[in-house]
């Protein structure tokens, strides 16, 4: 349903007129109307414009604008900011289409904005369902939409595909893009269109699903292709001869179609126009897993891989598979780049991307061929890559019988954050980080059964594994990595307090900008690092700024909201939101709104409970509230409270938050076909003893 928050239309000002005049839905259907694949393709001559998600087919988030330059970007101020009115992570990168911007919010709402003013056009709100938050691993987010001929095209949290009247906000048409709905898909990526057709893909591999890509018809929401990215049961037809090369590399005897496979489509793509290629990359095993998933290993294609295919047919021309039989969660959905570089004396068309496994590889978009990887971070899981382009693992890494810590871990060494590239400074702009942990087998996993101590199987998740059974050795880091991918080695670097950091924009001006997991907006000399201007933002950053430029002006957006992941269960700014869209201009005087700061900050007390119950609330609280809430009293919490720093209210109420779904129109589920009050009273044992002693570890290290 649309819902128009606040305004009409004809209040609103327009980019195109003169500051008194309204904008009207027919000067926004100029604006968007003829924005196509060769109207994209033509933007790349000026970057006036942001028509793709990455800027560009070939996703490089290089701006050709140059006003705004290392030598005037401290003169940048605030042109204005826009409330997005959310409380969860905020991912997306803003279209901007002739001073008209799409944005959206946590729960894929869509906002549309007068983008010289700041002033709501419309806001389309999807109504994906409170409880259906459940079905995801890593927050109710969504990384943009896509515009098309008039329409504006965003995939719901709750696995839908939406065109939108780009002028008016109006549902044209609304496709289910779940071929399941027993299974727990999700969509939190941004469409792509090309040459007619809305790409797609789904999340969900944590929670046994098999994966795929659609393409969709702009005009009708027909299906054109789907493409599916693991075999299925062996026992049916093969749909393309692909998927029957694949199952060759998996071992039937766990039926692994059962738990889905996995290998989900849920970010990155990019598009060769001259090759007509499209790229895509793929996600994590279903379960993690491998000894439990494919007992006697193999490839699993087409898990963690870069694949090519036909964006006109969905038809496989190749593959690059970046982590064979995949066990750590080191899915290849991250960003792909295209460029063509000059390696050993020759110009290659190459793809770049920086996993979450911790290498950068180059390879040969042309044919899939291997040319180069290099550990941009610490890696202890493979040391090096061969000349047939295959990890040279380290033996302990797929330990069936002891804990292993895999770095990076499943956090990834680049996660979904997007990186940029600079073919005038000739480096790529990676958001890097680490964040610990320890994985070992778990014993007790069954698909699809809740079992106390089964990490967040009393919501779904299968993963095969249990964490932290001994403490990690690594130490969490974040920081923005300057990267020379023909020589493959660091160029320069920015060290951050926290991992998590923004994605990053790089421009013709010599400036790399970036937002941080601790609340400022920063740019940076490209060439060299040199900080030049920041300033504080109303919570930490995620998302990725991008830049467009109005009647000669230059103007910089960046999304802010704290969440995702990570960002559920920890922060590092005591700024708690809400979402906002700040953009900058030179000479800007608005300022920055005051952030609001956590109220938590007192470990709770006083909820009665028997020690005796504390190992058995331990054991439900990892099965069913871990990777949301975190360990209590760790630290107050993230986008998602930490319950060791709850108000004693909350708890005694736990009934009605955990059993009765008080919280659903939040994301928060409710347990009652599986936890009983019992349960509920172990669980309070554990968060309350935590704080406890914690309360009493501090008293004692103070005296």
């Amino acid at each position: 349903m649309k819902r128009f928050i606040g305004g009409a239309l004809a209040l609103l000002v327009s980019p195109h007129l003169a500051a008194a005049e309204p904008i009207s839905a027919d000067a926004i259907r100029a604006a968007t109307g003829g924005i196509n694949t060769a109207t994209i393709i033509e933007n790349d001559a000026s970057d006036q414009n942001w028509l793709n998600y990455g800027l560009n087919y070939a996703e490089t988030r290089y701006s050709q604008l140059d006003t705004i330059t290392a030598d005037n970007v401290g003169e940048l101020g605030l042109a204005w900011s826009y409330n997005l009115e959310s409380r969860r992570g905020v991912q997306a990168t803003p279209i901007v289409a002739d001073g008209v911007m799409y944005v959206t919010a946590s729960w894929s709402i869509v906002h549309a904005l007068d983008a010289i003013t700041g002033e709501k056009l419309w806001v389309y709100d999807p109504e994906v369902p409170g409880e259906y938050a459940a079905k995801g691993c890593c927050d109710v987010v969504n990384r943009g939409v896509a515009i098309y001929e008039g329409k504006v095209f965003v995939g719901s949290y709750d696995g839908y595909l939406h065109a939108l009247d780009a002028a008016t906000g109006e549902l044209l048409w609304k496709i289910d893009t779940i071929e399941n709905r027993d299974m727990s898909y999700t969509v939190t990526g941004a469409p792509r269109v090309i040459n007619g057709k809305v790409i797609i893909g789904n999340g969900g591999a944590e929670f046994g699903v098999r994966g795929y890509i659609s393409a969709y018809d702009t005009e009708t929401g027909d299906t054109v292709w789907r493409w599916y990215t693991v075999p299925g049961d062996p026992a049916k037809p093969y749909e393309n001869d692909a998927m029957k090369m694949a199952a060759e590399t998996w071992d039937p005897s766990a039926k692994y179609w059962e738990a889905g496979g996995g290998g989900t489509v849920w970010d990155a793509m990019a598009y060769d126009q001259e090759l007509n290629l499209l790229y895509i990359g793929t996600g994590n095993g279903s379960p993690w897993n491998q000894h439990l998933r494919s007992p006697a290993g193999g490839d699993n294609l087409f898990l963690a891989s870069i694949v090519a295919l036909n964006p006109d047919t969905g038809d496989y021309v190749w593959h690059y598979q970046n982590t064979p039989g995949d066990t750590w969660d080191y899915t290849s959905t991250q960003h792909i780049i295209l460029a063509d570089l000059e390696i050993d004396g020759d110009t290659r068309q190459v793809l770049m991307q920086a996993p979450k496994n911790g290498f950068f590889y180059v390879i040969d978009r042309t044919n899939g061929e291997f040319i180069s990887a290099e550990p941009f971070v610490e890696t202890t899981w493979a040391k090096a890559y061969d000349a047939d382009g295959r990890p040279i693992e380290n033996p302990d890494a797929r330990s069936k019988d002891k804990p292993f810590e895999p770095v990076p871990s499943a956090y990834g060494a680049h996660n979904w954050h997007p990186m940029s590239f600079n073919p005038d400074t000739g480096l790529v702009y990676i958001p890097a980080q680490g964040v610990p942990l320890v994985q070992s087998t778990d014993p007790s996993w069954e698909l699809n059964s809740h079992k106390p101590m089964s990490t967040m199987s009393g919501v779904g998740w299968n993963l095969g594994y249990l964490f932290n059974v001994v403490a990690p050795q690594a130490t969490p880091f974040g920081h923005l990595l300057a990267w020379d991918p023909v020589n493959q080695r660091e160029a320069w670097r920015a060290e951050y307090v926290s991992p998590w950091n923004g994605g990053t924009l790089t421009t013709a001006g010599n400036l790399v900008f970036q937002g941080t997991a601790d609340g400022r907006f920063i740019a940076y000399n490209a060439t060299n690092g040199e900080a030049l201007w920041q300033v504080p933002m109303t919570s930490g950053v995620i998302a990725a700024p991008m830049t467009w430029e109005h009647d000669g002006e230059q103007y910089v957006t960046i999304a802010a909201g704290w969440g995702g992941v990570y960002g559920l269960m920890q922060r590092a700014t005591e700024k708690v939101g809400p979402g906002r869209v700040f953009t900058f201009r030179i000479g800007g005087s608005e300022e920055i709104p005051t952030a609001e700061l956590s109220t938590r900050t007192e470990l709770v007390s006083g909820v009665p409970y028997d020690p005796e119950q504390v190992t058995a609330g331990l054991a439900t609280y990892v099965s069913n509230c871990l990777f949301c809430h975190g360990v209590p009293g760790v630290n107050n919490g993230g986008a998602v409270p930490n319950l060791g720093y709850s108000e004693q209210e909350v708890l005694t109420n736990a009934d009605a938050w955990v059993l009765q779904g008080a919280g659903l129109h939040n994301g928060m589920p409710r347990f009652d076909a599986h936890l009983t009050d019992a349960d509920v009273q172990n669980v309070l044992a554990f968060i309350q003893g935590t704080a406890d002693s914690l309360r009493a570890a501090a008293a004692t290290k103070a005296q």
